[in-house]
């Protein structure tokens, strides 16, 4: 491991008009992780080569493998010539209901919907989480005047992206980073989960996130009963449904001065017009 992971230089050419010049870049790394339990692989992801045992426990929770933290006994990150090997020992229990739907498959930055078999699978019913207050415009912004000092692997390399846990009044208390939205979101969880008794419960929290609002990190908050989803892009429409039938707040084009709010917890539809989308985002 190198004393920065996540991150490595290389030397490139900068050009300005007519005029060049040598200089050092630093790159946000993206390394195969393969996560394996109880010795039977499950799944490759391409991630940031850090804070992985966070990655484990948060992917195991949010993903349902595991139920509980407790249910997750060890990780142990076994390098490899192609990538790393995270060895993980869960449960008797949680393995058996592991292998009833194992997949062994790649996911990429971007996407992936690890271990599905079926559409029903895929494209399950969110459960309801308690109805809470939207966190109002002055703690949203708060937040995101906060996040950019909290991700130092994106200031350096403009690659990454964050999920963090803030208070309700935007004070960013814990944050992660990856090159993929849903790996960071698991990082935050594991983290979360792992102290837990360091942090304010879900009642008492929100989670920000740097990237857009797609079905999946709606399905993983649904997942860890997180009431308020807050995206600084937008949400997809599946995310939207989803958010309205599990009562979630879910804002998007979250910016100074300006956000759009999608569902709250007080309604089951968000009752905002096509036309009051659009002048949120061109202001």
């Amino acid at each position: 491991m190198s004393a920065n992971p996540g991150r490595k230089a290389f030397r490139v050419t900068q050009r300005r008009g007519a005029e060049s010049a040598t200089a050092q870049d630093l790159l946000a790394e993206e390394v195969a992780v393969a996560l394996v339990y109880n010795g039977l692989s499950h799944v490759v992801m391409m991630a940031s080569p850090m804070d992985l045992d966070d990655f484990a426990l948060g992917f195991s929770l949010s993903e349902g493998i595991i139920e509980r933290p407790e249910q997750l006994y060890g990780v142990e990150q076994v390098p490899q010539k192609q990538g790393i090997e995270l060895h993980i020992e869960i449960a008797s229990e949680c393995f058996a209901k592991l292998k009833e739907h194992r997949r062994n498959l790649a996911g990429r930055t971007g996407c992936g919907l690890c271990g599905a078999e079926s559409l029903q699978q895929a494209v399950a019913t969110p459960k309801p989480v308690p109805a809470l207050a939207l966190p109002d415009g002055e703690s949203i912004e708060n937040a995101l005047a906060q996040l950019r000092q909290n991700q130092p692997l994106q200031s350096v390399t403009g690659a990454v992206h964050g999920a963090a846990l803030c208070d309700l009044g935007g004070n960013i208390l814990l944050l992660r980073e990856d090159v993929g939205r849903h790996n960071a979101l698991d990082k935050l969880i594991g983290a979360r989960a792992e102290d837990r008794d360091d942090y304010p419960a879900n009642e008492d929290s929100f989670v920000l996130i740097s990237s857009r609002a797609s079905y999946e990190m709606v399905n993983k908050c649904n997942a860890m009963g997180i009431s308020t989803l807050v995206a600084v892009s937008a949400p997809t429409a599946l995310a939207v449904e989803h958010a309205s039938m599990a009562g979630m707040n879910l804002v998007g084009f979250a910016r100074t001065g300006r956000h759009v709010v999608y569902t709250t917890s007080a309604a089951a539809q968000s009752g905002i017009t096509e036309e009051q989308i659009s002048l949120a985002r061109a202001k």
